[in-house]
């Protein structure tokens, strides 16, 4: 490899520079090159329209995808979360590095809890998986709660609490982690209350499939637990035909016993946004080796989740 320095796409947000810049150092080490950022604007940051309008999360990759493959940059960092689950056979997963926290998290006026919300508390999120499940949950355990929907940055969320629009607004633990703000957190959501999105908290590093070299070489960051389990719950929101702005959580965790790990889980929620009808499946097995595994792992669940009548909780389905 030369010492030229390698370009790193990355959407303009402060969480996306803030994880971009934690890549490169990292690629900067594997590969001995420098990293340069090279900032991208998507139309999910420059559009103010509801996310699921204007096709889900997969607006913030598209742009970078597409310099990627007009050679503009050399490899591409994403939140996992924001990819489409069909892979283009022009470009290479090259790396899912170790994953951060995968819960959601609630930024609260009075740090308060989310059950110590006072009644009628209104909630802000963008997304429909967060509001079916804390509307789910509100139902069974007699809170009442009203789910509001919100576009904008970290600081643009956390700002409709302080100015007192909103009770409370639900975030990722990942984004506050990367950014350095997770201790505004007023309370973190247990998975058995919210699961998070499939691939929340783990990052994607792209880059062009014919660039061996460099698909070997970012290839090093790779975790191959964190890439086992976010394949397992990406395959199961692909068999749902979901996509990435569905009320879908899925999470699959390892079970432990001491320092052994001994299988894998993969527990899936759909629901309606006002939490009324829920389908929650969970299936274990032995710990997948291989990509198709995983990828078999998350088609079973899908399968029982959908002979429970998930499909009709899912609203516009993906084609």
């Amino acid at each position: 490899m030369t010492d030229k320095a390698l370009r790193l796409g990355t959407r303009r947000s402060k969480l996306a520079m803030a994880q971009s810049g934690q890549v490169a150092e990292a690629v900067s080490r594997v590969t001995g090159r420098p990293v340069e950022l090279v900032e991208i604007t998507t139309y999910g940051d420059v559009s103010r329209e509801a996310l699921a309008q204007i096709g889900g999360t997969g607006v913030f990759v598209t742009a970078l995808r597409d310099a990627l493959v007009r050679g503009e940059v050399d490899f591409a960092v994403h939140s996992l979360k924001d990819l489409p689950t069909t892979q283009p056979a022009e470009l290479a997963l090259a790396a899912v590095p170790e994953r951060e926290d995968p819960r959601d998290v609630i930024v609260a006026r009075d740090a308060l809890k989310f059950t110590d919300l006072p009644r009628g508390a209104r909630i802000g999120t963008g997304s429909p998986r967060r509001m079916a499940q804390l509307n789910a949950y509100a139902r069974t355990h007699g809170l009442d709660i009203e789910t509001v929907a919100i576009r904008g940055n970290v600081d643009t969320r956390i700002g409709y609490v302080h100015e007192g629009r909103l009770d409370a607004v639900v975030l990722a633990a990942a984004g506050l982690n990367r950014i350095g703000r997770i201790d505004e957190v007023t309370d973190f959501l247990s998975v058995d209350t919210v699961l998070p999105a499939p691939g929340q908290g783990a990052l994607a590093i792209e880059c062009a499939a014919s660039d061996a070299e460099l698909v070997a070489a970012l290839g090093e960051l790779d975790d191959p637990h964190t890439r086992a389990a976010v394949t397992a719950e990406r395959s199961l929101l692909a068999a749902l035909e979901a996509g990435c702005s569905a009320p879908v959580g899925a999470l699959a965790d390892l079970l432990t016993d001491g320092p052994v790990i001994k299988e894998m889980r993969l527990r899936g929620v759909v629901g309606t946004t006002d939490g009324s009808r829920m389908v929650q499946q969970s299936t274990t097995g032995s710990v997948p080796l291989t990509h198709d595994g995983a990828m078999a792992l998350g088609r079973e669940l899908a399968t029982e989740m959908l002979a429970q009548g998930a499909a009709g909780l899912m609203g516009e389905r993906a084609h």
